[in-house]
């Protein structure tokens, strides 16, 4: 989505096709006579009958719709109901209600009047945050997969918003903090809007070496040093578990490193390490086919942290950054890895691999040593890694496994902030000895007990003890229908956890 959004500019009241604004259910429930202007004197009155007759209740997320017939230039007004605790998940709910309120109205200017609550903030979310939350919700919520089609729509979509006070004009600090927030939630916004993009895209759209294509333009535009190793590099360099996955398939496997140096002088660095599986059949251990269609998303994690790294590109925050995505794409044939066969990492460890659907954790441990190699000092991993997860949490919370419990607190706190829900499993030794081998060093299987903690740990294997922390979006990266700001399919997910790590950075 291509919206601009604005702040304070009283004259989109006017040429708006719609006009929005917030209410809380405290406010259709006026005390001692005092009554709350919202839009227009006989709509708003409108809208107390209608709660009156219990039809519009001003609950969290729930929208009403009003002909102006005349009383106003836009020829609709909307009423979105708002939590009576303001707080940042609650304004990015809010937006994308909104977003979503208005798009059978087909508007292309909006106009939403702002209480003043809302524009001076809390102490739980203050104006700035206020304002990035808003304005992501507004975009995310607008946002939805586009159908490749043979004769393209009219575009009718949204492509301004102006955000107006109500009352009393803002204060120039109001106005500065907002404006600034809008500007951050734009950039995270769009960057989560390029991830879904990315990952929605067919797996004949999307192969290895196009991902590595893909990552080579954002490197371009956002000045970024970037490395692709191919099938001949790779090789030379032992990575056993990348070309191991790789093999089955006609498109060749790609390691892809991109690097952010934003201070020169810090020897701490980032790893960020995305899982690039551009299409998983499961390989000879053929996955069931209802479904499968649904496994152009095994390259949510490489999405994420390509979506992350084009925030960071943007707000140019001084840290320092190796983003490695290993990409390949996991196919059956008689070239491909086999149960019982043996390889070695480029770590030099030897994996049985008792399971080619388990191939995620395999192209992950190449992934690791890469970012080590490259002077990573912290890793974060975000794969959709297991079907186990969403057994455990469902589709409402990534799972983490950790090895450093100051790293993942600052992960929970990033999450927190991006409202991106991450819930910490336990990584207790005795899970570690499923994954014992009589074959090997050790196998990329520990059975279906614990499957998304033994996951997790065969990965942080290859961490070499530095601190870790692995995100399983097996149940967060795609959605059967929308949520929240979150849409059906590709959500995105991480992309804004990732650059709230670096966020605070300057």
């Amino acid at each position: 989505m291509n919206v601009e959004i604005t702040y304070g500019q009283q004259e989109h009241e006017s040429e708006a096709d719609v006009i929005l604004t917030f209410v809380t259910e405290r406010e259709l429930m006026p005390r001692d006579g005092e009554v709350v202007h919202w839009i227009h004197p006989q709509l708003d009155d409108a809208l107390r009958h209608l709660h009156a007759r219990g039809l519009y209740r001003g609950r969290e997320e729930e929208n009403y719709v009003l002909p102006t017939l005349g009383l106003l230039p836009a020829p609709f007004v909307v009423y979105v109901g708002l939590a009576p605790e303001m707080t940042t998940d609650g304004l990015r709910l809010a937006g994308a209600a909104a977003a979503r309120a208005v798009q059978s109205l087909k508007p292309v200017q909006l106009c939403v009047l702002l209480p003043q609550y809302i524009i001076q903030g809390s102490s739980k979310c203050e104006a700035s945050v206020a304002a990035q939350a808003l304005s992501e919700g507004l975009i995310l919520g607008g946002n939805s997969r586009q159908a490749i089609r043979r004769e393209e729509k009219e575009d009718t979509s949204l492509s301004s918003v102006a955000l107006v006070p109500l009352g009393t004009e803002s204060s120039p600090t109001w106005t500065e903090a907002w404006k600034s927030g809008i500007r951050r939630g734009l950039v995270y916004a769009e960057a989560v809007c390029y991830a879904r993009e990315l990952t929605n895209r067919p797996g004949n759209m999307l192969t290895p070496e196009q991902m590595a294509e893909e990552a080579e333009l954002l490197a371009d535009e956002l000045e970024l040093e970037c490395e692709v190793l191919d099938e001949w590099s790779a090789a030379e360099q032992g990575m056993g578990g990348l070309l191991g996955v790789g093999q089955g398939s006609a498109h060749p496997p790609r390691m892809i490193v991109l690097h952010y140096e934003g201070a020169p002088g810090d020897k701490e660095v980032w790893g960020w390490i995305g899982k690039g599986i551009t299409f998983d059949t499961g390989g000879i251990s053929l996955k069931k086919a209802a479904g499968m269609e649904e496994m152009i998303s095994d390259m949510g994690g490489a999405a994420a942290v390509l979506g992350a790294m084009r925030i960071v590109g943007k707000l140019r925050p001084a840290v320092n950054i190796v983003a490695v995505i290993p990409a390949a794409e996991n196919m059956p044939s008689d070239r491909a890895l086999k149960p019982g066969d043996v390889i070695t990492t480029m770590s030099g460890r030897t994996v049985e691999v008792v399971n080619t659907d388990a191939e995620g954790r395999l192209v992950l441990a190449d992934g690791l040593t890469t970012a080590i190699q490259r002077g990573a000092t912290k890793l974060v991993d975000v794969a959709t890694l297991t079907g186990a997860v969403m057994v455990a949490l469902g589709d409402a919370a990534t799972g983490a496994v950790s090895n450093s419990r100051k790293l993942m607190e600052q992960v929970s706190e990033a999450s927190e902030r991006s409202g991106e829900r991450v819930w910490e499993l336990p990584s207790y030794p005795l899970y570690r000895k499923q994954l014992d081998s009589d074959a090997a060093d050790m196998k990329n299987a520990g059975g279906r007990l614990a499957g998304t903690i033994t996951g997790g740990l065969f990965i942080g294997t290859f961490a070499e003890e530095l601190p870790w922390v692995h995100l399983d979006i097996g149940g967060t990266a795609w959605l059967s229908k929308a949520r929240g700001w979150d849409a059906k399919g590709a959500t995105g997910v991480m992309a804004r956890t990732l650059a709230q790590l670096v966020a605070g950075a300057r």
